[in-house]
C-alpha cells in the first residue's frame, strides 16, 4: 500500500469511527484535545497523524492506535444520504462529503446525459437500505469535494479553477431544476445551489448566502429556418414543444409568458413532454446565483468557491460562452 493510500484508509477509518459514535469532527477534537483542523486533514488524508494525535483520537473512540491507524481495508460500506434514488446492488454513484454527512450522487443514464461521463466514488452494496441512507462501498479515495445542484450548463466550468487551489478541491454536479436544487440545499445535501432568480425570498434557506454566478438568455429553442418571433407565433402554427421539467425555471418562464399572452397550455402541442445546433429566441435574460447554505458557509469547500468565482480564468470562459455575461460573478447580496 502506498503512503497515500495508507493515509487515505487511515482517514476513512476515523471518519467511520466518528461517525459510528455520533460525534462531528469538532465534538471529537474537543474530547481529544486536538483542534477539529487536525481531524480534518487526518480524514482526508491529507496528514499523517502524529504519535500525539493518534494516541489522544484513539482514546477518545475507545479504540487502539492499531485499531484506528493500522493496516487495514479502508473500503468498508459507508452509509450515504442520496440526493436522488439510487437503484440496486452495484450502481455507480459519485460519493462526496457534505459536513459531516456522505453523499451519494446517482451515476445512471439520465444524469450522464446531462452531465456527462464522470468517474464514479463508490458503489451501491447490494439493497442495504437503513431508512434514508444507503451502503455505498468506496472505490476511490474520498476528497475535499464541492457539490453543487443546479441546471446551467455553465456550472462545471468550476472544476478546473476549483483544481488548481493549494490543497485542490473536487467537483461534483447535480443537474436539476430551481425547486430541487433549493430542496437540497435546505437539506444540507450540497454546498451550494446554482439558481436563477430566486423570486420568492421564503424558498432560500434560513441564513443562506446569496452569491452571483452569471446571467443569460433564456427563451425558445428553436430548429434553423423556422419563422416565428415569440410563443404566440408557435401556438398559431401549431408547432410541437418540448418542455423543461416542473420546477425548472425554463419551464416557470414559458409559464408566465402564456399567461401575459393569454394562452393556454393546451394551446401549446406537447406542453407536457420533457426533454433535457438550435436557434435560440431571447424571452428575458436571467441572472443565475449561486445560495450557500449557512451551515457550510465556512467549510473549506464553500471558502474555494467564492475564491475562484472570481478569478480571471472563470471569468474569461464565461465572458466567451454564446448569450452568458459574468458581470456579477462572485457578487455578494
Amino acid at each position: 500500500m502506498s503512503v497515500n493510500e495508507a493515509s487515505w484508509a487511515a482517514g476513512t477509518r476515523l471518519r467511520l469511527a466518528r461517525q459510528a459514535r455520533g460525534l462531528s469532527q469538532q465534538q471529537l477534537a474537543g474530547m481529544a484535545a486536538v483542534t477539529r483542523q487536525a481531524v480534518s486533514a487526518v480524514e482526508s488524508g491529507h496528514s499523517d497523524p502524529s504519535l500525539r494525535v493518534a494516541l489522544a483520537l484513539s482514546r477518545a473512540l475507545g479504540m487502539t492506535v492499531e485499531e484506528l491507524f493500522g493496516p487495514g481495508d479502508p473500503a468498508d460500506p459507508v452509509l450515504a444520504q442520496p440526493v436522488a434514488p439510487v437503484g440496486g446492488e452495484g450502481s455507480r454513484v459519485a460519493l462526496a462529503t457534505v459536513g459531516d454527512t456522505f453523499v451519494a450522487l446517482p451515476m445512471n443514464a439520465d444524469t450522464l446525459a446531462r452531465a456527462g461521463f464522470r468517474p464514479a466514488g463508490g458503489l451501491v452494496v447490494g439493497q442495504e437500505f437503513h431508512g434514508d441512507l444507503v451502503a455505498v462501498r468506496p472505490i476511490a479515495p474520498p476528497r475535499s469535494t464541492l457539490v453543487v445542484a443546479g441546471c446551467d450548463p455553465a456550472l462545471p466550468l468550476l472544476k478546473t479553477p476549483l483544481a488548481l487551489l493549494d490543497p485542490p478541491v473536487g467537483f461534483a454536479w447535480w443537474p436539476c431544476g430551481n425547486s430541487e436544487a433549493l430542496r437540497l440545499a435546505a437539506a444540507g445535501l450540497v454546498h451550494a445551489a446554482g439558481v436563477h432568480q430566486p423570486g420568492d425570498e421564503a424558498e432560500i434557506p434560513d441564513g443562506a448566502e446569496v452569491v452571483g454566478f452569471t446571467s443569460w438568455r433564456e427563451g425558445l429553442v428553436i430548429r434553423p429556418g423556422t419563422q416565428i418571433t415569440g410563443l404566440d407565433d408557435a401556438a398559431r402554427q401549431g408547432l410541437r414543444l418540448v418542455n423543461r421539467e416542473p420546477g425548472a425555471q425554463a419551464r416557470n418562464l414559458l409559464d408566465r409568458e402564456l399567461g401575459r399572452l393569454g394562452l393556454d397550455p393546451a394551446d401549446l402541442p406537447g406542453y407536457d413532454s420533457q426533454a433535457s445546433g438550435l436557434t435560440c429566441i431571447p424571452l428575458t435574460e436571467e441572472q443565475v446565483d449561486l445560495v450557500l447554505p449557512a451551515k457550510h458557509a465556512a467549510s473549506r469547500e464553500v471558502q474555494g468557491l467564492l475564491k475562484v468565482l472570481t478569478s480571471p480564468w472563470l471569468l474569461t470562459q464565461l465572458a466567451n460562452l454564446p448569450g452568458y455575461d459574468p458581470g456579477r460573478c462572485g457578487e455578494r447580496s
